[in-house]
């Protein structure tokens, strides 16, 4: 969807909306309430009061925390269009250095979420066939069936990630909107029996049911409910792809029908908690079993296709995440492609590779949902918290009435401090799977995060030199013909500071280490916006015609094609007369102006002289190898296919301690035998 498209409400984009924004919430029908049952002691057990509570604590969960939070607070904090815990971020990191601490921990809860929720949704789905005949045929027999098909669609899932999901895409929005409309009217038409169930909207039976002895696990079912709710954040980082109005739009369509299937699911568990035939069965889904005849098998298809998006809407939301988080240095430099013209898809190879081998991974140790259920929903409940903190500075940052700001960051920060403290229940139940995911991730960030602050703390100044000053040696160098050409267009992918600053490593590259004839030269800067979509630049000649500062400013969602994007320049300072044509005798393309390229990218090794404490030489030290396993320097720019170099040159951080060598003197007398005085000796004074 365009821009302008993005901003309009319009059928289009509400059935575009339907199929990319609503897959996690719109599957949390099948495991919610057949976990608040498990965790009460199954059917057989379940009271009104018990039925009617949960519903009650379901409805005001999603009122409150993705109605109220999310539609109608958080989707209009929005940076340029564009939503998720990292782009409001970006509107507030100005306000307090600390905001970053948040900004992290909910990034990387959000990141473990992604990891488990392809997982629990394919799972669920594909358990509803067991025991199921169809035709005299058994489809499956038993979980090590329903382990096998769940990992065979992930799997091939997964696979098609790098070829694009622009065409299977298109029929997202169709079938999620046949799943919504059939999950709405079977629980439509289970609820009309009983209708008394719609006092559940009453919120008298949500609070009464924390403490009702007919609740045996108490508040703990917070954690459970709150399953509910778990597509909220990915509600909001979807915003990008298809606006707020088409949210707005759609929204109250997929609350009613998500409220009527849950009032279906609780008058048919009532209507049916004395049938023997559920007494004894061990994996029971009322979601599942509600659905009459062939309804069952209709349900269980669109169920598994639901779950795929689900899975889907999940990926490319990790991967927008990522690509954020690597365009606001808080993760490192990954490869990104992207797979089809589509403004903002993007497939991340390594992000692709590690949430299969984790997707893969929970499935065989989790085995079934009932168990991947009890790790779920942590995770979420913190990228909720951290992303209150963030809206209550952009409510601040407004102007907003303190007042009302205090009340919204208090209201809802005390209620998913609730939820957060009801699913640390679930840590030892398999909590700690998600906790350790998100741990990992954090600790990725954190030490990238941390260690670009050292760095950029610790540096010499001494290591950064005018530009300036060595214009006229590098103008001269382009005319000496005593030295071979090494490029038409030499490019030095370098921070150039304010004041024409450079790293003095830049220009001993150029002059002393193996000195570089070129027609121009070119540093680069690659400045990353807070507007995802920026592509501008600026020229800074430096009062010649060879010597040329580029700063480019791209938008965070921007893919990095600095050879793309230098051609360009080169075109238009050629045809503006601000730069000499460069003519080539040798070429495929008649009248051809722009010469060759070769870049250089300088790689920093930490070195042995670095003089700063432990801690942070171990943070470093671990940035490094980070920087080293997650990519070339080439494929961050997007110079995969340009005439690459790639220079290493020591970091030396803190307090130089610069050696100081002493002549010894020697008395002795000539050697009779040779003539020849015994020379000095020198050391190394430390």
């Amino acid at each position: 969807m365009g821009s302008k498209a993005r901003t309009k409400l319009s059928a289009a984009g509400l059935l575009v909306t339907l199929g990319i924004v609503y897959g996690d919430i719109g599957t949390s029908p099948l495991y919610v309430m057949k976990t608040i049952l498990t965790d009460n002691g199954g059917l057989t057990t379940a009271s009104r009061e018990l039925i009617v509570g949960s519903i009650s604590l379901i409805f005001w969960t999603v009122m409150l925390l993705t109605t109220v939070k999310y539609v109608l607070i958080a989707l209009n904090a929005t940076n340029h269009g564009e939503g998720g815990i990292f782009a409001l971020y970006t509107l507030v990191r100005r306000q307090a250095k600390w905001l970053i601490f948040p900004a992290l921990i909910g990034g990387a809860a959000l990141l473990a979420d992604g990891m488990l929720t392809p997982a629990v949704t394919v799972t669920t789905s594909i358990e509803g066939l067991k025991g199921i005949v169809f035709h005299h045929f058994e489809p499956v027999h038993d979980q090590t069936d329903v382990i096998i098909i769940t990992i065979v669609i992930l799997s091939l899932l997964f696979v098609i990630q790098r070829f694009g999901t622009k065409a299977i895409g298109h029929a997202f929005g169709p079938i999620m909107t046949i799943w919504f409309t059939f999950i709405g009217a079977v629980g439509f038409i289970n609820v009309l029996p009983d209708l008394s169930m719609f006092k559940a909207l009453n919120p008298y039976y949500a609070v009464t049911i924390l403490t009702s002895p007919d609740n045996k696990v108490g508040v703990f079912i917070l954690g459970s409910v709150f399953l509910a709710t778990t597509g909220a954040e990915a509600l909001y980082s979807d915003i990008g792809h298809v606006g707020k109005a088409n949210i707005d739009g759609s929204w109250p369509y997929v609350f009613v029908c998500l409220m009527l299937n849950y009032l279906g699911q609780g008058a048919w568990v009532l209507n049916n908690v004395n049938n023997t035939l559920y007494a004894k069965m061990v994996d029971f889904n009322p979601f599942f079993e509600m659905l009459p005849g062939d309804w069952r098998f209709i349900g269980i298809v669109l169920a598994t296709l639901a779950a795929i998006i689900a899975s889907q809407a999940l990926i490319t939301g990790s991967y927008t995440l990522v690509a954020e988080a690597v365009r606001l240095k808080l993760l490192p430099r990954l490869k990104i492609s992207y797979p089809t013209i589509k403004q903002g898809q993007i497939y991340v190879p390594m992000v692709n590779g590690i949430l299969w081998i984790a997707c893969i991974g929970i499935v065989l140790y989790f085995r079934t949902s009932a168990h991947m259920e009890a790790a779920y929903g942590l995770a979420i409940t913190v990228t909720m918290l951290m992303t209150t903190l963030l809206l209550y500075q952009y409510l601040r940052l407004r102007h907003t009435n303190v007042v009302l700001a205090w009340t919204m960051v208090l209201f809802f920060g005390t209620l998913e401090s609730l939820f957060f403290l009801a699913s640390m229940v679930k840590f030892v139940h398999g909590g700690y799977v998600t906790a350790l995911l998100a741990g990992l991730i954090l600790l990725v960030m954190y030490i990238w995060y941390y260690g670009n602050k050292i760095r950029d703390r610790d540096e010499f100044e001494s290591a950064y030199v005018d530009l300036d000053d060595y214009t006229d040696q590098l103008q001269a160098l382009s005319h000496d013909e005593n030295y071979p050409t090494f490029a038409t267009n030499l490019v030095y992918m370098a921070k150039v500071r304010p004041g024409h600053l450079i790293k003095r490593e830049m220009l001993y590259s150029i002059l002393d280490k193996r000195p570089k004839r070129a027609q121009a030269y070119w540093f680069v800067t690659v400045n990353v916006t807070d507007d995802p979509y920026t592509a501008k630049y600026d020229v800074d000649m430096l009062g010649t015609n060879n010597v040329i500062n580029v700063q480019l400013y791209l938008g965070f969602r921007r893919e990095q094609r600095v050879n793309v994007y230098l051609r360009a320049i080169v075109q238009e300072l050629i045809e503006s007369g601000d730069l000499p044509a460069q003519p080539q005798q040798y070429t495929m393309m008649k009248d051809r102006n722009v010469g060759d390229f070769s870049f250089v990218v300088i790689q920093e090794e930490i070195s042995p002289e670095t003089r700063i404490k432990p801690f942070d030489k171990l943070m470093i030290q671990a940035r490094v190898r980070l920087q080293n396993l997650t990519g070339s320097p080439a494929s961050w720019f997007g110079l995969e296919f340009a005439d690459v170099v790639v220079e290493h040159v020591p970091l030396i951080l803190g307090r130089r301690r610069r050696p100081i060598l002493r002549r010894i003197k020697h008395n002795l007398a000539p050697d009779s035998n040779s003539g020849m005085a015994p020379t000095g000796s020198r050391e190394l004074k430390k």
